[in-house]
This record gives structure tokens, sequence and C-alpha cells, in this order.
């Protein structure tokens, strides 16, 4: 039976789906204007394998994870570079799922852009004025907060506390310093709308798509612990209201990661991008560092961590291999109840993790089915047995850095390998060294057998 922490109640629930055995899921998804963090790494890797567990679990699950492509700094960095806001995120979309790819992170079922559901947005905000939650002053909109008495319970703050602790600005518009924008005025960037040109504030996008694709109630909600307040306290408040019933059963809200005691953010300026970690450490290790810890747990970021979780996988990965076979039920197997048993306790990951290292010695040891249960258990938190492969661009990009280093050019990985053949035939132990290291810090490993030299990526 799977229990899950809502971060609404505060406490482990048994999940119970609203219809039968189907599941909405909906994650907040990134606003696309810049490159994808550890941070980032740590909130959609949670999330998948929340997803592939449900999958497995038999559950028939829609997946949904929104793209914010309308946002103020998807604005700024489009006039500091001179490009139009679609230019922008549809740029920084394409790496973002570049990065989601190189993680193993699968594909949500549903992928809504906010600017594609402009209509269901200002459908909810014309609702919301019509019934008296919202008003609109000088093209701008805004929810009136006190007109919904429980805000305030997911982020465990009450309303009469939020007023206190509010600050007023000058040239305030609003009634309340508590009521929050549904849709701003923005002449230049802006489109059309009942109260003029504009575009839509940022929590209304999720209750937006979230309607449109999922409907008006979901099982999980799922994001990071940051957007419980303002974000997801402000979705409750406007979808309840327009949709006259309740938003989510399950909130669900990963920790954060954290360097040096400080949330990593880009604010901050201490965060590490995915595609830079990815140059010294393979997608198992980075999923494998995050999944040691719980996910509602804030997660230090060291290298001697990742140094530490590149050793697990290495011996939980490099299990002695046998044939997958493929009529072996793994239900019945005690690996599998514990597995289960630990991924029902709240995704307790570091517990799976346990079997999979106990499956790993067995298949050394050569028991029976123990590598088959060993992938497939492996393959629900999102782990891979085969190597990447890489494109042509990026074998291009080894070469060119190699033949840099080496003060050589080479246009085709043989070239390199016959050179150190050569070196190696000359006792140049020098030379030969110099280009396994120059490969080894292109992440590439030489292999070297009775057949001749091949080449991985490590």
């Amino acid at each position: 039976m799977l229990k899950v922490f809502d971060s609404y109640f505060n406490k482990l629930e048994e999940f119970k789906p609203i219809e039968d055995n189907k599941v909405k899921m909906y994650v907040c998804g990134p606003t696309v204007y810049d490159n994808a963090h550890l941070g980032h790494a740590r909130c959609y890797i949670t999330w998948d394998v929340l997803y592939r567990y449900l999958k497995f679990k038999g559950y028939d699950v829609t997946y949904c994870r929104n793209v914010t492509d309308v946002d103020d700094k998807i604005l700024k960095k489009a006039e500091t570079e001179n490009k139009t806001p679609e230019e922008v995120s549809s740029f920084w979309y394409k790496k973002f799922t570049e990065s989601m790819n190189k993680l193993n992170n699968l594909k949500p079922d549903i992928e809504p852009f906010a600017t594609k559901t402009l209509g269901e947005m200002i459908s909810i905000v014309k609702d919301l004025i019509n019934k008296g939650f919202a008003y609109e002053v000088d093209g701008d909109v805004y929810f009136r907060v006190s007109k919904f008495p429980q805000y305030g319970m997911l982020s465990k703050q009450p309303i009469d506390s939020l007023v206190s602790g509010a600050r007023v600005e000058v040239g305030d518009k609003k009634e309340s310093p508590l009521d929050f924008a549904l849709w701003k005025k923005d002449e230049k960037f802006g489109y059309n709308s009942p109260w003029g040109k504009g575009r839509p504030g940022w929590h209304i996008e999720c209750s937006a798509m979230i309607r449109k694709h999922l409907g008006k109630t979901i099982d999980i909600h799922a994001g990071g612990a940051d957007l419980i307040f303002p974000h997801h306290e402000n979705e409750i408040a406007q979808s309840e209201c327009a949709n006259g019933c309740k938003f989510v059963n399950y909130w669900m809200h990963n920790g954060f990661v954290t360097i040096n005691k400080e949330k990593m953010s880009k604010s901050l300026g201490n965060f590490l991008t995915i595609d830079d970690l990815l140059k010294n450490y393979d997608a198992n290790t980075i999923r494998f560092f995050i999944l040691t810890n719980h996910y509602r747990m804030p997660v230090e970021f060291s290298d001697e961590a990742l140094q530490s979780a590149a050793a697990g996988v290495k011996r939980m990965l490099n299990a002695k291999q046998t044939p997958v076979d493929e009529t072996l039920d793994i239900t019945k197997t005690d690996e599998y109840k514990e597995f289960v048993n630990a991924m029902d306790d709240d995704l307790n990951t570091s517990k799976a993790l346990a079997v999979l290292f106990d499956l790993a010695n067995k298949a050394n040891k050569d028991v029976e089915g123990a590598f088959t249960i060993l992938y497939k258990l492996a393959g629900v938190l999102g782990f891979s047995f085969t190597k990447p492969e890489l494109s042509e661009d990026e074998i291009k990009k080894i070469l060119e850095n190699v033949s840099n280093e080496l003060g050589k050019n080479y246009s085709l990985m043989d070239e390199i390998i016959e050179d150190r053949k050569q070196a190696r035939a000359d006792k140049n132990w020098e030379i030969a060294d110099k280009i396994r290291i120059a490969l080894d810090n292109q992440n590439i490993v030489l292999k070297d057998s009775k057949e001749g030299t091949t080449w991985e990526v490590k």
C-alpha cells in the first residue's frame, strides 16, 4: 500500500486515486531563460521516479509538466540579447529538454506551454472577477486573498500573520498588500485581453494548464519546496474559487539542494548547471547522489558526495550481467517485496538502493535470477545499464579538445587509438599516457583486449 507525505496536512497518507486506477499528476516545470542546474535535476529526477514507480505499480498515469515561456526573466533576457521572447524561450526549452534526456528522465505525457494556454487563463480570470474573487485596476487584475479563508493552509501561515507582515508599496493599486496579480498590464509584450494588452501572472498559468489538460481536481501536484509559498498557495486559492471544488488531493514537495548550507539558486549565484556536472559525472551518478537522500530532505552538494555516489553506481551497475529472463515473475521474489515496501513508504529510495546493492552482490555470486531482478528494479529508479551514445557533434568536440591538448589534428577516434598503440609498441610510455589522460579528461575510457582497443563513455 503506497503512502505519501501530503504537505497540505503535513502527514503520511495512504494514496487513493480519484478514479479507479488512473492518476493525474502535475509538476511545475521550468521557466525557460537559462541553463537547468542541480536543483532542477533534483526536482525532476525525484518526480520522474514517482512517475516510474506509479506506472510500475500498475497505475495509468497522466504526467503533465508545464513550460513557463512568458515571464519577466525571459523578457529581460530578450531585451538584453536583442531577441524576441519566443527566440529566448525556444532556445532554452531545447537546452532544458536535452538536459532532461541526458539525466534519463522520461518525457511527461503532456508538456503544455503557457503561451498556448492564454485562452484558458483569461477564462479563469473572468470567472474569478464575476464571482467577486478578483478585481481589475488600470489593466491589472488582482485576486482578493481575503475572500478565501483557507489561504495560508499549505504554507502554515494564517492570513492574519501574513497581513501583519506584508508591506504596502508606494503607489500600490491593490486593495490589500496580500492580493496577487492574475493579469499584468503590458503594452510592449502583452497579449490582447478584456482588460487591454497584458500577460498572465505566474500563478494563474499552472491553474489554467491543470484545468485544461487534467481537470478541476487532480491526484498529485508536486514541485520544489520553494514553490509552497506563494506559488502553490496562490494556485489553490484561485483554482478552488474559480472551480468551486477541491484542487489537489496530495501535495508533494522535494527538499532543496544546498551548497555550504545555502539553497542552490540562480539568484544566489551558487548553482552548478547540469551540463557542467555531466562533464565530470554521468547521469547514473547524479541520479544516485540524489536518490541516496530522502526526497523531502535537503541535499548538501559536494564533490566528495558525488564521488561516493560514483563508487556506489559502479558497485551496483558493474554486477555480473546475464541475459535478462523475461519469464521470471519478479513479483514473487523477496527482493521485489523489500523494494516495494521501501518505495511504498513515501518513496524511501535509500532503502530501495540497499535492495539493489544486495542484488548486485547476489549477481556476482551467480545467484539465479539476481541480475534480472536488479535490472528491472534499477529501471524503476531510472538507472541505465547501457553506456550513453555520443552524437556526431559531441564526438567532433571531443576530437577537437584532444587535438588541442596533444598538439595534433585528429579527425577520427581510430587515429588516436592507433597513435597510442604505436607509442606503446615503441615503449614511449609518456606519449601513451598523455593520450590516455587527454581522453580521460573528455570522459572517454579505452578498453584493451586480445581483439584490440575500443573506447566508451565513462
